[in-house]
């Protein structure tokens, strides 16, 4: 048997050139973007904007090397602006170069900042990889220079390809004589990751006795039990974990949710999905019960944002014991499913008459703004008045729930508007 390399099978498989590239065909097949720009040899500055292990690092790769000029890569992880600026320096000596920057949603607003001035002037050409929506991770300046594309996660048939091309062209697995019996398992664990799958494929051949040749189910489910990390961040995982850890959130159970978030710490998950996720459990599971929970929630992602790994594990820890033994209410959240579905139904009703805006002379001479009543000219700066368009008037879409805050709102309410809409 041929000696396994050390480099991993994914990186000995990593194509060099689009024909030999899998999946996305969106933007690599014929005539589409990918494949047009490197037919003319025109290069500009892109995002690639999907999940892990479908081929961002590899098309970045591929086009620098159709391109045929200096290539760079930082990786957002371990590079600042002082990485960038030295990239930028040898690019202007060379006349222009591509810089390729994996994970940029993790470079701050400064980080980003500093590679302005080198896009605008065509100094580098930026390819940037990101698994986090762009529009909320990348500055707008930056997000305005770029084509953002969205690489699909790969189907069964293209990661099944993918292991195919590998039993046959890598030297090593040629040697093993190795067939795949059963896709199951490889499939599901690989979590539509290729690079993960080809790690995985490697992982359980080199676990086998010589004389087993065929890749089963059970072979794989054994291989990963004994040598594989409990905690994927980028696979299935990664969704279960922060799964487990909302409805631990939700179900005021703030042991099990300091666990799963030790879970994700200790995984290398990134501290602001997780903040951001509890900033939306803030407002959907908690609301008016507690209003203070999105004051606490955002305040700890922009902590996080500023301060990082390891101390804010503590502030993410304050703000998720905080959430779990928070009151409980998703009255906000079905109101605005409520009144989403309601204005489906109905389409676009006209505005009364008495709350319209009345700027001009001809708006008033046409009854705009007639009748309205400004609430603090009453006592309790409060007036019945109708706000709703008339098909729909008193209809109830907010529902305050059963918590002392939300019943101390209904009781409000109740008051200023006694019988109309049933509080």
């Amino acid at each position: 048997m041929t000696a396994k390399s050390q480099i991993p099978l994914a990186e000995r498989m990593r194509p060099l050139v689009l024909e030999d590239f899998i999946g996305q065909q969106h933007l690599v097949g014929k005539g589409k973007v990918l494949e047009q720009m490197i037919h003319h040899r025109k290069a500009y500055s892109i995002l690639f904007w999907g999940p892990p292990g479908v081929g961002k690092t590899t098309l970045a790769q591929i086009i620098a090397h159709a391109m045929d000029i200096p290539f760079f890569t930082l990786s957002a992880i371990d590079s600042g602006v002082k990485e960038v600026r030295n990239v930028i320096e040898m690019a202007r000596k060379a006349g222009h170069a591509l810089l390729f920057i994996d994970e940029i949603h993790r470079f701050n607003k400064a980080q980003q900042d500093s590679l302005l001035g080198a896009v605008e002037k065509g100094i580098i050409t930026l390819i940037g990889a990101t698994t986090e929506n762009p529009s909320f991770e990348v500055i707008g300046a930056l997000l305005s220079r770029c084509q953002v594309y969205v690489l699909q996660p790969l189907s069964e048939d293209e990661l099944k390809q993918m292991v195919l091309q590998a039993i046959e062209k890598d030297t090593w697995l040629q040697s093993t004589g190795v067939v795949v019996q059963d896709w199951d398992a490889l499939l599901q664990l690989s979590g539509g990751d290729g690079r993960r799958l080809l790690n995985l494929l490697e992982l359980v051949v080199s676990s086998m006795p010589e004389d087993q040749k065929q890749i089963t189910n059970e072979i794989v489910q054994d291989v990963v039990q004994r040598k594989m990390a409990l905690y994927d961040k980028t696979g299935e995982q990664h969704y279960d974990i922060i799964s487990a850890f909302i409805k631990s959130l939700r179900g005021s159970d703030p042991n099990a949710a300091v666990y799963w978030l030790a879970r994700m710490i200790e995984g290398g998950e990134d501290p602001k999905f997780i903040a951001r996720r509890m900033v939306i459990l803030a407002s959907e599971d908690i609301g008016n019960a507690n209003p203070n929970a999105l004051l606490l929630a955002t305040t700890t992602f922009q902590a996080v944002e500023l301060i990082g790994y390891p101390e804010c594990r503590i502030i993410l820890s304050q703000c998720a014991t905080y959430l779990a033994s928070s009151a409980k209410s998703n009255a906000s959240y079905m109101a605005i499913n409520k009144a989403q579905s309601l204005v489906s139904q109905t389409g676009d009703l006209p505005v009364p008459l008495a709350i319209r805006n009345a700027p001009t002379n001809l708006m008033k001479k046409m009854d705009y703004g007639k009748g309205y009543q400004y609430a603090h000219d009453h006592p309790g700066n409060f007036v019945q008045q109708e706000f709703l368009p008339e098909k729909i008037s008193g209809t109830k879409l907010y529902d305050p729930g059963n918590n002392a805050s939300e019943s101390r709102l209904r009781d409000y309410l109740r008051q200023c508007w006694k019988d109309k809409y049933g509080y």
